[in-house]
């Protein structure tokens, strides 16, 4: 039988995944310094409030709206702030499904959109999903993360329909700088490119620099076709609600809500509980994301002090989000160094190559793992490094 070459030639894992899984077959420990679903990291959620949130008396009406839901649309506009109205906004199952919609709408079959890299590696899928191709562009590292504005231009094709880029980046942290948003959204407009912007981190500033751009939603009038993409796993910390969206500015902008319209009326993927819990959970979102940040920080200041005790390890600025990039001698590749840590300490860490990292040295870990847990695996990952 024929089968689309969207999907892999096979689904075999890679030797990590593979390690990993014969480890919890064995029912050997693991101590696991990725995390990164914040309903199985100790959060203290109010129970009572999300299931009355969930079971409002709306979610036994069946009323379908392409668009969303205007109550839940207006309460992420003001959550948003910035100008930003109901009417911009459209609503999505998630970030991903948002992503597969935008593809529809702005690229045909093979052609491609442009992915500063590193970054996560869902893109590619995403894209190739579509039939189309996600090119990476090599950011560099100079004190902070930096958007290589002219690779990016020399990057453009005739087949090259957008720029996507996450602010903050995961898993570098890097928010974009005032000065590169004013350059990427001009060579946008230069070269008729739509600009894709992932902000589902931007609530979790670190150690932003003070030029960083805290969101793009700042500039009401942008020069291109703007398309933000956020969503309740990162804001609300409710990855099992599903619910996203797009907001869109720019040149175009009710055109392309219309398409984007027509496009999720063929699906209908968002539920009428997510939508109807949308206001009361973004009311509970401040005092969720304070407990991740205090988590974030907490984490992060135990990497330093251990840090401290072993000179041959650094790690990198953390401007935003919920990783860190360790930063080790390269003696060995990144995935035969993680798979090490997992067989000799039960610590498991991603290489930094499963992020396009540009070269061997990189461990990525998750500021958001239970504080006990992140120290308990630095103490023993850190000194065989």
């Amino acid at each position: 039988m024929r089968r689309s070459s969207r999907l892999p030639d096979h689904f075999e894992p890679n030797p990590l995944s593979q390690l990993l899984a014969e480890r919890r077959a064995a029912g050997l420990e693991v101590l696991d310094l990725t995390a990164s679903n914040p309903t199985a990291c100790g959060f203290d959620y109010p129970e009572a409030e999300i299931r009355s949130a969930l079971s409002a008396p709306s979610v036994l009406r069946y009323a379908a709206d392409p668009q969303g839901a205007p109550t839940a649309r207006q309460a992420i506009a003001s959550y948003h702030g910035h100008g930003l109205r109901a009417e911009d906004l459209l609503l999505t199952a998630s970030t991903s499904e948002g992503y597969a919609l935008l593809f529809k709408l702005l690229g045909n079959p093979s052609d491609e959109v442009l992915v500063p890299s590193p970054s996560y590696p869902l893109f590619d899928w995403l894209a190739r999903l579509e039939g189309m191709v996600a090119r990476p562009v090599s950011s560099y590292f100079h004190e902070r993360w930096h958007l290589d504005l002219g690779a990016l231009e020399a990057a453009v094709s005739e087949r090259t329909c957008a720029v996507v880029v996450v602010n903050p980046n995961n898993p570098t942290g890097q928010f974009l700088s005032k000065t590169e948003w004013k350059a990427l959204t001009d060579l946008c407009a230069r070269r008729n490119l739509a600009l894709l912007v992932d902000e589902v981190f931007s609530d979790y500033a670190l150690e932003a620099a003070g030029d960083a751009l805290s969101t793009t939603l700042e500039e009401r009038d942008p020069p291109c076709p703007l398309f933000l993409l956020s969503g309740l796993s990162k804001i609300a910390a409710l990855p099992q609600v599903k619910l996203g969206w797009i907001a869109v500015r720019g040149p175009g902008a009710a055109d392309h809500l219309e398409a984007l319209a027509f496009l999720a009326d063929q699906y209908l993927s968002v539920s009428a509980s997510a939508q109807a819990a949308a206001p009361a959970l973004l009311a509970l979102a401040p005092s969720l994301q304070a407990q991740v940040r205090r988590r974030l920080r907490a984490n992060l200041r135990a990497l330093d002090a251990s840090l401290a005790a072993h000179p041959q390890l650094s790690r990198l600025p953390v401007e935003g989000g919920w990783s860190v990039l360790l930063r080790r001698p390269a003696l060995e590749g990144d995935e035969a160094c993680a798979c090490r840590l997992l067989r000799e300490t039960g610590v498991l860490a991603h290489p930094g190559s499963f992020f396009d990292l540009p070269a061997d040295g990189h461990l990525v870990l998750s500021l958001l793992t239970p504080e006990t847990v992140f120290r308990e695996g630095l103490a023993r990952a850190l000194p065989r490094l």
